[in-house]
């Protein structure tokens, strides 16, 4: 049996911490408890050091197929390595995009060859990832852990009815871009004080949280699993609040830049253009409820690489979108738990135990489960530098902030990885 010993580490498992060893058998956790070597065990010390199950982003973009000269999944998921996750949901606005099964499997074989972390492909919503015209074949591609067409919302209410009819047929999610394209008007940034005084073209907050309404009220007629990408407005959240009590099976998402910037932080560079974009401070106030309540069950990273040149082009001109797999885990332990807005426990179920469980992925810090575990040193003090990203991508607001927690070792069933 091949084996391997966690010494001395102190885990959490989203109930408080505690000290303990933990045994790696044949990819599994075998044991956790105070545990002594075996004969030719390979032993690792974890003294002064916290030891969490893998954490899982539900909604990155790797690029491949199609526009790897962004990001492959090789240089992806070595970011996510470095960031402390052991899978990650791949978002499907690739070329060819995976409407069948015939695609999914170029990406599939790509992630079997090169890929460093657990990659799950989500299949499209619609034909061609469209947002429009037919749907896929949700019969043959419901193997796949999600269906979505992020990148765009679906605009007309009867397909997403069907959409959603089909999904719940075969008990599958629908992940959502929610944005009605009729409202946005040619905006790519937030519609608040600093777009009008610095004469820019705004997008509107109803045009996330007048689709996400649409949907919730889909979700409940067809009794569907919903979950919404990347909430940024105050109205969302009180949607899905609301949706949640009145017992929809929705569930939803934001990433570290709503929690933590407005629009009042803007500046006039590409690295801070992101869709949605950043909103208002009572928006980034609300998101922050949300997730102190429970209302945002996951917080995920929508990493999405571009090019310099592709993000060197203003706030106008740029490509949307930033990085942030390497740096979502210390900012938000830095900036929320450090600064106790919200526990460290939470951060665990934000990171690591709800993603897994709305996408039904293995993992977790229990016996029987796999290997999937990330080491990280918590009082690491570090400048985010964007020039020493794994990450293709270089384009984060973030530049220069100092944080706390540094990723030591990251283990994918049992084996160690990059780090």
């Amino acid at each position: 049996m091949n084996t391997r010993l966690l010494k001395n580490g102190t885990l959490n498992q989203g109930k408080g911490f505690f000290r303990a060893d933990l045994r790696i058998s044949d990819g599994k956790i075998s044991e956790i408890g105070n545990l002594q070597p075996l004969e030719n065990e390979h032993v690792f010390d974890l003294s002064e050091k916290i030891l969490l199950a893998g954490f899982v982003d539900v909604h990155v973009h790797f690029r491949e197929p199609g526009f790897s000269y962004k990001e492959t999944i090789q240089t992806g998921s070595m970011a996510a390595a470095a960031g402390g996750y052991t899978a990650v949901c791949t978002m499907p606005n690739l070329n060819p995009a995976p409407d069948t099964l015939k695609n999914i499997d170029i990406q599939k074989e790509i992630i079997k060859n090169t890929a460093k972390i657990k990659v799950y492909p989500l299949a499209t919503i619609t034909q061609g990832q469209k947002g429009s015209g037919e749907l896929v074949d949700f019969e043959k591609l419901s193997p796949q852990v999600a269906f979505s067409d992020d990148g765009r919302g679906v605009q007309n209410e009867e397909l997403m009815r069907q959409a959603m009819t089909q999904a719940a047929k075969y008990d599958q999610i629908i992940v959502a871009h929610c944005e009605v394209d009729g409202l946005v008007k040619g905006g790519y940034i937030h519609d608040g004080h600093y777009c009008k005084t610095h004469h820019h073209k705004g997008i509107c907050s109803e045009s996330e949280w007048q689709q996400v309404e649409r949907d919730v009220l889909l979700a409940k007629q067809t009794a569907c699993r919903y979950h919404v990408c990347h909430v940024s407005t105050k109205e969302s959240v009180e949607v899905i609040r609301k949706a949640k009590v009145d017992g929809v099976q929705v569930t939803c998402e934001t990433a570290p830049h709503y929690l933590l910037l407005c629009d009042e932080d803007l500046q006039e560079d590409g690295r801070f253009k992101m869709n949605p974009p950043l909103r208002s401070k009572a928006d980034k106030e609300a998101l922050i409820q949300g997730i102190k309540d429970g209302t945002i069950d996951v917080i995920a990273t929508d990493h999405a690489p571009h090019s310099e040149q592709e993000k060197s082009k203003g706030l106008f001109g740029s490509a949307f979108g930033i990085v942030g797999l390497e740096t979502a885990f210390p900012l938000i332990y830095t900036y929320l738990v450090k600064k106790n807005i919200i526990t460290f426990e939470r951060l665990i179920e934000l990171f690591s135990i709800k993603p897994r469980e709305i996408f039904r992925l293995e993992g977790g810090l229990q016996t029987g489960q796999p290997a999937d575990l990330t080491v990280i040193d918590l009082e690491k003090e570090w400048k985010i530098e964007s020039s020493k990203f794994l990450s293709k991508g270089k384009s984060t607001p973030f530049e220069a902030w100092q944080v706390c927690a540094k990723f030591e070792k990251i283990f994918v069933n049992g084996k160690l990885t990059l780090i």
